[in-house]
């Protein structure tokens, strides 16, 4: 995900809320004997197995998302493929494990510690003697400190993305020998294990230009398992072979192809066998799954036609074979077009029997954000109240539960469960509580059942207090378009109906939450949004305990009496709508519209239905998947909005520009770094500068879990759940799938041999 960009309003928040009481920290379980830090909610599925198990040779052909515009992964433009390419083909001191946490990487040292403290932090690193880039030159201090000068930020001729901690190096000298390399800091850092991985050589990193045009399309001399073999931007591919010079184990496959292939068309591309390992979104994975079934239990359930009934069948039979002729071409040709597809679908079913579906939660976690810039949400009172309204747990299954995963809401901004950091400090904020949020909502001033004021009403009294000689508001109640406000022709007076009882909201909502599994009858994608909803918080809708639908109601035309104008709301009137100052609390809820973007939909749904039984409305708008971060995020044009962020294993530096407090800039702007909801604290700030100068883990440890602490209770943003990983995968392919937090190992993917494959068949190999 893109994080360019900085918001046009500061952050107005009242100091009250900012009180002890206000950020009350629960105490840290890690001052208990248990861990808080828990185990990886799931484990990486890549069908690992012994590299004696796997055939020497081969193309693994890997279906991304894009063609890189650059293989540099320190340059703005550098995207999930760069970095795939670089954990291939560069050096990497460390590398995470399947708790997600940093391990040496034995193939490139032997060993790293800090070896002084005072008066500076000194790291000395002893490099692993038989590594050498793929022109034969030592990997040795000069391609460090190349490094270290082009990333430091000091000279702008290099056009950097990122320089967090290699400005905080004084410099990089040569150790006792040319295997080590001492570096020494101008200031603590504590994420030392972040840097130099990827490692570029001296050849890239030591000119301006070299470095920001050297290695867009290219790279020369590298020191991984593979190499660069060719960017083809004409075959959207990127092609890595062996690297001849590899010291350690060597690579199994002989080939790695990178293919771009979009998402809703990669099942066509596993299907046609030109792509052996694939990312997949849910749809794809139940077509991989019921695939595997024995034919006479998948062919019914899935496929065009498989949801006509009988009648519908005779009734196409009949019309084809009916007098009336141009309607029997039609049905006809329908019909025709139909069976081309049934055929379609089975060939592909056949083909896709040879791939399988590996499973794991990936290493980034998704959240509602909300905008605390202006606007209602500028109030942390509505934010903690619409955070309070939320059944993360509700959200958490209806997402990973119908996928097999384990379905735990996220505890934490920082760090994902079995990570160092890792706490649920959720009870900062506080658990799920209805009666609390809309007890938020009215010290905000927002109460349920209250008047709500036309445009035109609040236009006459902006005349009249500038001394109009119009009548005094009889509460007519005219209408937005003008009109008189007749009640028969849909006027409101402002009255609130009492007696109004029937069970449509709840219906609505129940026929929401069921699953459509009936998608993805063609290629993955093709369905469309079919299966959407809808915009739950649309206008016209009134989100009410009565479930009055799309109409207004009318004197006369509804159940019950009628009240005057301000009498209180009764008790069944909690769902109505709260207003304020003549306002309804309405809240723009912005989400992408591409076909990959259906689970986010699926979430926005619920949570508009929990925030409408507080009475918050939500105006849903979908945008164009290009526009949506840069013009929505990243500008705030939104008030609430569902993003992910991938995990770190280093918080301290990582996490900091997410939940920074925005500063002017000296244009009058507001720097928001990459905190695109506009909320932040001192607080905050001061625990993360804390951590990233405690070299001490334990210490670290718990002042990032405070930090987090805090961060909930800002309510800017709320963790929902770590982010499903289902890849399709060849049956015979070993070591590569759903990695979770492990660093995939190029050197042990491959396909395994004849005689190590189980009794299931595989699709041939081109």
């Amino acid at each position: 995900m893109s994080h360019d960009g900085v918001g046009p309003r500061a952050v107005k928040r009242s100091v009250a809320f900012l009180t002890a009481s206000a950020l009350a920290v629960p105490a840290l379980a890690g001052c208990g004997s248990d861990d808080p830090a828990g185990k990886p909610l799931a484990a990486g599925d890549v069908a690992r197995a012994d590299r004696a198990r796997i055939a020497d040779g081969g193309t693994l052909r890997w279906a991304v998302d894009t063609v890189p515009d650059t293989l540099n992964t320190f340059q703005s433009d550098a995207d999930a493929t760069t970095s795939r390419i670089a954990q291939a083909v560069l050096p990497s001191m460390y590398r995470t494990d399947s708790r997600g946490r940093p391990v040496r990487n034995p193939d490139y040292l032997e060993s790293a510690e800090v070896v002084e403290t005072e008066p500076k932090q000194v790291v000395l690193y002893r490099l692993n003697q038989q590594a050498v880039w793929s022109d034969g030159r030592e990997i040795g201090a000069a391609d460090f400190a190349a490094q270290w000068r082009a990333l430091s930020g000091k000279d702008t001729a290099y056009w950097t993305a990122r320089n967090a901690g290699y400005d905080r190096i004084e410099k990089i000298e040569r150790g006792k020998g040319d295997l080590e390399v001492k570096v020494t800091f101008s200031r603590p850092y504590a994420d030392w294990r972040s840097l130099f991985t990827p490692l570029y050589p001296k050849e890239v990193m030591g000119t301006p230009d070299s470095f920001n045009d050297g290695a867009r399309k290219k790279l020369k001399v590298t020191a991984g398992p593979f190499r660069v073999k060719k960017v083809d931007g004409k075959k959207d591919e990127v092609t890595l072979t062996r690297n001849a010079r590899w010291w350690g184990d060597p690579a199994k496959l002989s080939t790695i192809v990178l293919r771009a292939v979009p998402r809703d068309k990669r099942i066509s591309a596993l299907s046609a066998g030109t792509v052996d390992l694939a990312e997949i979104d849910p749809a794809a994975a139940r077509r991989i799954t019921v695939a595997a079934l024995p034919q006479s239990a998948s062919s019914p359930l899935m496929g065009p036609g498989a949801r006509r009934s009988v009648a519908d069948a005779l009734r196409s039979w009949a019309i084809a074979n009916g007098s009336d002729e141009e309607a029997a071409d039609e049905e006809i040709s329908a019909r025709q077009k139909l069976r081309r597809k049934a055929a379609k679908y089975a060939r592909q079913q056949k083909a896709l029997a040879g791939f399988e579906v590996r499973r794991s939660l990936e290493p980034a976690y998704t959240q509602l954000a909300l905008n605390g810039a202006e606007g209602p949400l500028a109030d942390e009172r509505v934010r903690r109240a619409v955070a309070r309204a939320l059944d993360r747990r509700d959200i958490a299954e209806a997402v990973l539960k119908p996928l097999g995963l384990p379905a735990e809401p996220l505890g934490s901004h920082l760090a994902l469960s079995g990570q160092a950091a890792y706490a649920d400090n959720s009870g900062a904020l506080g658990r799920q509580d209805t009666e609390e949020a809309r007890a938020l909502l009215a010290d905000a001033g927002w109460v349920p059942g209250g008047p709500v004021k036309k445009k035109d009403e609040a236009k006459d009294e902006a005349e009249k207090a500038a001394g109009p000689e119009g009548e005094e508001d009889d509460g007519s109640g005219q209408d937005s378009d003008g009109d008189s406000g007749d009640e028969s022709e849909g006027g409101d007076d402002g009255t609130y109906i009492v007696g109004e009882d029937d069970d449509a909201a709840d219906a609505d909502a129940d026929e929401a939450d069921a699953d459509d599994d009936g998608g993805d009858e063609g290629d993955s994608g093709d369905s469309g949004d079919e299966g959407d909803s809808g915009d739950s918080g649309d206008d016209d809708k009134a989100p009410q305990d009565s479930g009055t639908g799309s109409r207004p109601l009318h004197r006369g035309s509804a159940p019950g009496a009628y009240a005057p104008k301000g009498t209180a709301a009764p008790a069944r009137a909690e769902a109505a709508p709260v207003a304020k100052d003549g306002k309804a609390l309405t809240l723009r809820f912005v989400l992408p519209s591409g076909p990959g973007s259906d689970m986010l939909r699926t979430v926005a749904d619920r949570i508009s239905r929990m925030l409408e039984r507080i009475g918050i409305r939500t105006e849903i708008a979908k945008v164009d998947d290009e526009s949506y971060f840069k013009d929505h995020i990243a500008s705030g044009a939104y008030d609430l909005a569902l993003y992910s962020w991938p995990a770190t294993a280093f918080p301290a530096t990582d996490a900091r520009p997410v939940y920074a407090k925005p500063v002017p800039a000296a244009d009058g702007s507001l720097n928001v770094e990459q905190n695109y909801t506009r909320v932040g604290t001192d607080q905050v700030d001061q625990l993360f500068d804390q951590a990233v100068t405690t070299l001490d883990d334990s210490e670290r440890r718990d002042l990032l879990r405070k930090a987090d602490a805090r961060i909930w209770a800002a309510a800017g943003s709320i963790p929902l759940y770590q982010r499903p990983q289902l890849t399709a995968a060849r049956k015979d392919l070993a070591n590569a799938g759903a990695f979770g937090f492990r660093t995939p190992v190029y050197e042990d993917m491959g396909f395994l041999k004849k005689s190590a494959q189980g009794p299931t068949g595989t699709p041939g190999r081109n």
